[in-house]
């Protein structure tokens, strides 16, 4: 098992970190593992062990359970200060959305594939959440006021779970995103980026019937989840999706006056 997770990892190496139950995914498709929860658990146990032996490097493996809050920055001494403004203005980005048809966001049932959504979006300005559409109501008003801040309509992309929960989920999200936003003004469309029948068929994902103690409404007949998606193949969608939204001769243009701003910024501080 843990050769057959090395392998995916070297595989996958352009989109590290990924999370266990991506692994899980990848090695079933390969057929080492049956799709079971004690084979879940048995993957768990080994890639745990082996990232405490120094096997399997730390940071290949996403902990999608940790939240983090960082404090106040500090400083060594002046010097650490100024090396910080200086990698301050290297990283000197405009908004690279002003200018497009419609501002995007990316969003997904599952916090685990932010970090690599955040990758593929960053380089379009496009920035990524989680969150549920049963609860979090705040993260709807939050995306609805963003909507209604300035700009072109936005456009939310979404992946999650092809299951009665992940379609519910969507439909419940879409619609209290949408009637926040109209009450503020601001128009807000959504588009379902993943997962969809015609990907399980394509992609030939693993599939699992529907909970039977699941009794609502579901467009399937099988389920899969997000995660089953390879990560080349997930980032792919995703930024076609991003893609057929985008003005590529404005991106160009946002990217050039960044350049031409960042220059100006390190002639300003003498860097």
């Amino acid at each position: 098992m843990l050769t057959a997770v090395d392998g995916v990892l070297d595989r996958y190496r352009d989109h590290l970190p990924v999370s266990l139950r991506q692994l899980f995914y990848v090695i079933l498709s390969d057929g080492v593992v049956d799709k079971t929860e004690g084979d879940y658990k048995r993957l768990c146990e080994y890639v745990g062990m082996a990232r405490r032996s120094g096997r399997i490097a730390w940071d290949v493996i996403r902990d999608d359970t940790q939240i983090a809050v960082q404090g106040p920055p500090s400083f060594i001494d002046p010097e650490d200060f100024w090396t910080t403004v200086a990698m301050a203005a290297d990283d000197y980005r405009v908004d690279r959305q002003v200018g497009q048809p419609v501002r995007l966001e990316l969003w997904c049932e599952t916090a685990g594939m932010v970090p690599q959504l955040v990758r593929i979006g960053e380089e379009f300005g496009i920035s990524c959440f989680s969150g549920g559409g049963f609860d979090g109501l705040a993260s709807k008003h939050d995306a609805a006021a963003r909507a209604a801040s300035g700009g072109p309509k936005t456009l939310i992309l979404h992946l999650g779970d092809y299951d009665p929960s992940g379609e519910h989920l969507f439909n419940s999200l879409a619609e209290d995103v949408i009637a926040f936003a109209e009450a503020a003004g601001a128009e807000v469309e959504f588009e379902r980026v993943a997962v969809t029948a015609d990907q399980v068929l394509t992609y030939q994902l693993p599939t699992a019937p529907p909970k039977i103690t699941d009794r609502r409404s579901f467009s399937g007949t099988a389920t899969t989840q997000a995660e089953a998606l390879p990560p080349d193949i997930l980032a792919t969608i995703v930024r076609e999706a991003i893609e057929a939204h985008r003005d590529p001769e404005v991106h160009r243009q946002a990217l050039a006056r960044e350049q031409a701003e960042r220059r100006a910024i390190r002639d300003r501080l003498a860097l």
